[in-house]
């Protein structure tokens, strides 16, 4: 596919179909790099993105409980001080 270099101000641009943004994912924020004399452009994932969906799927499993046992060790108890 083709595209024109825009004038933006005191730089230049080109315009990304619809179709390939969506096809890609891109969203409000891109990664641009230069890579062997291109551009690659890459969306940019969110850190954390979907855990909260993820942890009410697990607390509606009842998947969320912790694995550790809730006991005061020795060590805790005698040679611990705040």
């Amino acid at each position: 596919m083709k595209a024109r270099l825009i004038k933006i101000g005191n730089s230049q641009g080109i315009r990304i179909p619809k179709t390939l943004i969506r096809q890609i994912g891109l969203g409000e924020e891109v990664d641009i790099q230069v890579r062997d004399r291109s551009l690659v452009i890459t969306p940019i994932t969110r850190a954390r993105h979907g855990w909260a969906e993820a942890f009410q799927e697990m607390n509606e499993q009842g998947d969320d409980v912790l694995l550790d046992n809730d006991t005061a060790t020795s060590w805790e108890d005698k040679d611990w001080e705040w």
